[in-house]
């Protein structure tokens, strides 16, 4: 998994969260932290979340034998 996919997913995630925020409690977690959900920064955090959602659609329709069989890299020192 790349890098960008794994910061998409952790934005998904943080999406996720704050989805379920909002349906049990109804609290905003997003817009709590950024000044509300008409603030420009709310709106740039949204975006991102919607983006890598759309990142993270790509792994619905990658093979499983890629996924398990992704090589396994050795950091350099």
């Amino acid at each position: 998994m790349s890098a960008i996919q794994r910061i998409a997913l952790v934005l998904t995630i943080i999406g996720a969260i704050n989805w379920g925020l909002i349906g049990f409690f109804q609290f905003d977690l997003v817009a709590a932290i950024f000044g509300g959900q008409d603030s420009a920064l709310s709106r740039i955090i949204y975006g991102l979340v919607g983006i890598a959602g759309l990142i993270n659609l790509g792994l619905l329709f990658k093979p499983t034998e890629e996924i398990e069989r992704e090589p396994h890299t050795e950091p350099t020192r």
